[in-house]
């Protein structure tokens, strides 16, 4: 079953590579397949006029100029069986050289996100009131249009029945849409009587294994396609107490810089005005 699901999900896996990976796994395949070649023109002698008895590497780079349909004239197939070999191997690299051409062209067509998510979010006061934020920085110079927002909670929990049950609760923001997603965007969830996070501490949240999982989507304005980006907090990246360092200024032209250098940055808050409550038992 694994190998079935492995084969039947190649082209995604194959897609969603990165780019060193790709190529290598793509480079080895190559070799194997000329080298799977090469052995079966060995296996009758003399069956390449021109190439030394025995040499796998003559069989090699012969395979070679046959899969890419090169033709030096020096060694040519003699025998029957390397014929066949021969016409094998020109159909196998017509048909490879047709999937990786667009196994490239998709992988360099599909629009992807360039989203910049701040290494730790953070509990603080915004506005006057306990809120739970984090930064996002479009890294592209296009915009993304109508991005859209989604963040939820998920922990731990037992059920009625004793089982141990993993559960998600979605955050509401002050702004889940953002029709332009140009630079910066703070997001904030309001710490309210009713949010999932009103009796959050450190310990309650290490202890429930919970996890913030952020999901951005919206629509490239260069590709008109939908792009998407993602990312999770875990309780050891949330500072407490504290506000981000404002990244944004005004040049004297009236340009508007950000100081990517400092995105990341937060300062304390007076520990007098908590941005959540003391916990209390569940």
């Amino acid at each position: 079953m694994a190998r079935r699901a492995i084969l039947g999900d190649l082209y995604h896996l194959l897609l969603t590579a990165s780019w060193p990976r790709l190529l290598g796994l793509l480079a080895l395949a190559y070799v194997a397949a000329n080298a799977l070649f090469a052995l079966g023109y060995l296996l009758e002698p003399g069956a390449l006029e021109n190439a030394r008895p025995g040499s796998f590497a003559d069989a090699f780079f012969f395979s070679v100029q046959t899969m890419a349909t090169i033709g030096y004239g020096r060694m040519v197939p003699r025998t029957t069986l390397a014929n066949v070999l021969v016409t094998l191997e020109t159909m196998t690299g017509l048909l490879g050289l047709a999937m990786v051409t667009g196994l490239v062209f998709a992988k360099f067509s599909r629009p992807t996100a360039r989203v910049l998510f701040s290494r730790v979010a953070v509990v603080g006061r915004r506005d006057g009131a306990p809120a739970f934020m984090f930064r996002m920085a479009n890294e592209r110079d296009n915009n993304i249009v109508e991005a859209q927002v989604h963040v939820a909670l998920a922990r731990q929990e037992i059920t009625v029945e004793g089982e141990s049950a993993r559960r998600f609760y979605d955050l509401e923001l002050v702004r889940r849409l953002n029709p332009i997603f140009p630079n910066t965007w703070t997001v904030v969830h309001p710490i309210t009587e009713s949010s999932p996070l009103r009796d959050a501490t450190p310990a309650s949240l290490e202890a429930d294994e919970a996890r913030i999982v952020v999901s951005v989507v919206g629509l490239d304005e260069s590709y008109s396609q939908t792009v998407h980006a993602r990312h999770t907090y875990v309780p050891a990246n949330i500072v407490w107490n504290a506000r981000f360092v404002d990244v944004v200024s005004r040049e004297p032209d009236g340009a508007v810089r950000i100081d990517y250098s400092r995105f990341h940055d937060v300062v304390p808050m007076e520990p007098a005005a908590a941005a959540v409550r003391p916990s209390r038992a569940r």
